[in-house]
């Protein structure tokens, strides 16, 4: 394993958000803020509690979703479609690393983004309402797996995209209206029952269930049948990793 060609790629993705703080980090709290100011208090003004939880502390975990996921994404792709775009990827390639290590670095580096993003939007929540959280270690699992399984997702859209457009097109049109109808601002049980039935087929419901559990011990779903859900994504983005550098899948358009 070439270690050091890991790092470099790793390093050099992890620069640019240094370089961009304005569209990385400034942009996604200030949406946060306002999240919260629209559903938070407007709207949590009318709803007083949702399942013996604050409607404030509520959303918490669902806007942390909704940055995770967003952001893993956008970071991922954007950092295998650029050198695709811009014709640096064959650098990449004829350099003595692997399509392995090249996927570790990319995405290793948009899930670390993610995370910090994540724990600062978290201490921005804080700020607004009081959180406790009733199983931190389950809490950074899934915190952790949900960023490494989107950034896996990011990086395959990043090597199918051919154009901005349709990198785009799955985080604005699938991603994002999964992610509002998943639970994170309200729970599935206030659905009608045969709504609740649709909803158990959108994926994003089990990640946030999860997520939500290890902070306030309530989900709309079993927090096993959630962790197995997002293992169960995890192992089929690595293989589909793995068959994108087994076959060479568009990594030199």
């Amino acid at each position: 394993m070439n270690w050091r060609g890991v790092y470099a790629i790793y390093k050099f993705e992890m620069a640019r958000m240094r370089r961009t703080l304005l569209q990385s980090v400034v942009s996604p709290v200030i949406s946060t803020v306002l999240y919260f100011v629209v559903f938070g208090s407007a709207i949590g003004g009318r709803i007083t509690d949702m399942q013996g939880v604050s409607y404030g502390a509520f959303i918490v975990p669902g806007l942390i979703m909704l940055t995770i996921l967003t952001n893993s994404v956008a970071n991922a792709s954007f950092g295998i479609y650029f050198p695709r775009f811009l014709g640096t990827i064959y650098e990449i390639l004829s350099a003595p690393i692997s399509g392995l290590e090249i996927a570790l670095g990319c995405v290793g580096a948009a899930a670390t983004k993610s995370i910090i993003l994540g724990l600062i939007v978290l201490a921005t929540a804080g700020l607004f309402v009081p959180l406790d959280i009733a199983h931190p270690v389950a809490m950074i699992g899934f915190l952790v797996l949900t960023a490494i399984t989107f950034s896996l997702f990011g990086f395959l859209i990043g090597i199918w995209a051919d154009n901005f457009e349709k990198l785009q097109v799955i985080p604005l049109l699938v991603i994002t209206p999964l992610t509002f109808l998943g639970g994170a601002f309200y729970s599935i049980h206030v659905l009608p029952p045969a709504w609740q039935t649709v909803t158990l087929f959108n994926p994003i419901v089990y990640l946030i269930s999860g997520f939500r559990w290890s902070f306030f011990n309530v989900a709309d779903v079993s927090p096993g049948v959630s962790l197995a859900m997002t293992a169960g994504f995890l192992s089929l983005c690595v293989l589909a990793v793995y068959w994108v550098f087994r076959t060479g899948y568009r990594l030199k358009t």
